[in-house]
């Protein structure tokens, strides 16, 4: 079973499946992955289109809501279930989803502020730690 997303959302995945992970709008030249996920209540199949940061051979994503003051979803259902499938350009990947902590979640968290520095603005108007997940192969 499968839940549609956003109509915001569907646009993006449509755009990025059918360009090779290239889209315009707002992420435009933006490092973009699409996160295949389960509901950690629905078990249904999800999609997200999300902004990453490349590090070494993981992929880092963020869990910043665009600073909203609550987690997105999609944290709490790779917390369930990590064993996640992501696609990044015409590649489709097998990953394992983990929490970055200490000394590596704030050297990933500025690395992606210095990058785009909109994400600074996230952490600020959230009012909470952003947590810093990474994709491993």
């Amino acid at each position: 079973m499968s839940t549609p997303p956003s109509d915001f959302n569907a646009k993006v995945i449509e755009e990025f499946q059918a360009n090779e992970g290239r889209v315009g709008g707002p992420f435009e030249g933006a490092p973009l992955l699409l996160l295949h996920h389960t509901g950690a209540k629905t078990q249904t199949s999800r999609i997200n289109p999300l902004v990453y940061l490349a590090d070494g051979g993981r992929y880092v994503i963020f869990a910043s809501k665009a600073g909203a003051p609550t987690n997105p979803d999609w944290y709490h259902n790779l917390i369930a279930y990590p064993n996640v499938k992501i696609e990044v350009g015409a590649d489709t990947l097998d990953v394992v989803a983990t929490e970055a902590s200490g000394e590596e979640r704030e050297r990933l968290l500025t690395a992606q502020i210095q990058r785009m520095p909109q994400f600074g603005e996230y952490v600020e108007k959230a009012g909470r730690p952003i947590p810093v997940i990474l994709l491993t192969p």
